[in-house]
């Protein structure tokens, strides 16, 4: 048996595999993201550890076996998190999560150093890590005199589970400080963002042993001392290795609180200019590009929040049949990464009239989060990845509506897998599988299709018109809409 533990945004989920990769049981347990501030998106790493045990006891009373037949341990979570720790292993602040964005200015500072783009292979974006040091050196210097580690949000769990400081590829490649290319920390960001190789954990390949289970957890979780803790993943990449999108030129479509489009690739291919994102894959010898969106399923809960429903009965009233776009809305309501980069930019919605109903709201919600994806997806294409079929994962993408409105914009068909969860959490389990040696690379194949979401013809030109529209009116509103 094998065990994932997702470290996400809203919920810690855990999940149990047999042998033959067949799920036996999964537990969740929520989290809440603290807003101190315009910009500010926090978590106390103590709520991980709790949400965690929570989990993982939901776990020990429905699961039909043992937690004792559990050979291996996978981790996978939210990346870009800024967790402080000191020399005692004591969490010196509450971290700042991958959607915070407080740290533009330093951003842009660490950016116009033409060496991060060159090493890291990427922009410098306010969520990713190093930024948020130089925030934490320039805003809180007493808590930045006392930094002994920077962790990432799954490695603290590592952390308390195995008392060792260790991150591994897919990962790291989101702070900012990775030598992408090379796959190691590079000493020349480092020293540029103020920061010093000792304050890194050490660098494993996802697949790869990343520690081992302390007597303490083992004992209060009813399994066995030194069970190996694989190196685990990103969440995007533990989901890719769910998915089995692992060959060059696999893709899939992720519909979470924010939204991905993650094409692998058996090279690394760089583009930062595209802010499209490049990272080590969590196998080795792989990379991977991903276009992200801050706002998806953000963008539909923020508008069932206001209206007083849930964002599936909103989903629910549209129906089988796509609708022609109406209004425009754009879904920067936490600013956006990909093409733009721009944190400061928010959201808007055009078109509204005294007919506007609720449903019609909606349908341009899911239509504007669709041709941000269609901004992804034109980045990619102009890297020189090429995408002929996306994978629907994600909660999102349990609205048969929204995906064909994503398949239309995009004029991409989506496969959507035959029930059951292949996301990251059943990622993390397959890379705790391979660490423990009881599986192959090529076990790690795509689930089965339950059905493809084409284009619809009919609508492929006035959604063309309307993309084309939703490109105008970024540059229109940028120096407004802030």
């Amino acid at each position: 048996m094998y065990l994932g533990i997702d470290l996400g945004t809203s919920g810690v989920k855990t999940l149990i595999i047999d042998d033959k990769q067949q799920i036996v049981a999964s537990a969740t347990a929520d989290l809440k993201v603290s807003r101190p501030s315009a910009g500010w998106s926090e978590q106390d790493p103590a709520d991980w550890i709790e949400a965690t045990r929570s989990a993982v006891g939901k776990l020990k009373v429905t699961s039909p076996v043992s937690l004792a037949e559990v050979s291996a341990i996978g981790l996978s979570g939210q990346m870009h998190g800024a967790t402080l720790i000191d020399a005692d292993d004591g969490v010196l602040r509450p971290c700042m999560l991958w959607n915070d964005t407080r740290a533009h200015a330093e951003a842009a500072q660490l950016d116009a150093d033409p060496k991060f783009r060159a090493i890291s292979g990427n922009i410098v974006f306010p969520g990713f890590t190093a930024p948020k040091l130089l925030w934490v050196k320039n805003n809180e210097p007493d808590i930045f005199s006392k930094i002994a580690k920077v962790l990432l949000p799954k490695d603290y769990l590592r952390l308390w589970l195995t008392g060792e400081h260790i991150s591994e590829m897919s990962d790291a490649s989101g702070t900012s400080w990775l030598d992408v290319g090379n796959r190691r920390w590079s000493a020349e960001l480092l020293a540029a963002s103020s920061m010093d190789a000792d304050q890194m954990p050490r660098l494993v390949e996802g697949s790869q042993a990343g520690g081992a289970l302390r007597l303490e957890i083992a004992m209060e979780w009813g399994m066995r001392p030194g069970t190996v803790v694989a190196g685990g993943a990103g969440d995007n990449a533990a989901t890719a290795m769910g998915m089995g999108t692992i060959a060059d030129g696999s893709a899939f479509v992720s519909l979470g609180t924010s939204g991905v489009i993650f094409a692998a690739n058996d090279v690394y291919r760089p583009e930062p200019e595209s802010a499209v994102h490049a990272f080590c894959h969590a196998l080795p010898d792989r990379w991977h590009q991903m276009g992200v969106i801050l706002s998806a399923t953000d963008s539909l809960n923020w508008f069932a929040a206001l209206v007083g429903k849930s964002a599936a009965s909103l989903t629910q009233e549209l129906g089988e049949t796509l609708r022609e776009p109406q209004g425009l809305f754009l879904p920067y309501l936490s600013g956006e990464r990909t093409p733009h980069n721009d944190a400061a930019i928010r959201g808007i919605l055009t078109g509204v009239s005294l007919d506007t109903d609720t449903a019609a709201i909606t349908a341009s919600i899911l239509q504007g989060v669709a041709f941000a994806f269609r901004d992804s997806l034109e980045a990619l294409q102009a890297t020189g990845t090429g995408i002929e079929r996306l994978v629907a994962s994600g909660g999102g993408s349990r609205s048969d509506y929204w995906l064909r409105t994503i398949a239309t914009a995009l004029n991409v068909p989506i496969d959507v897998p035959a029930a059951g969860d292949v996301g990251a959490a059943f990622g993390a389990a397959r890379l705790a599988m391979l660490a423990a040696g009881r599986a192959s690379l090529a076990s790690c194949t795509p689930p089965p299709v339950d059905r493809s979401i084409e284009p619809v013809t009919l609508m492929r030109q006035a959604y063309e018109d309307a993309y084309q529209q939703y490109r105008e009116t970024y540059p229109a509103i940028r120096s407004t809409i802030r």
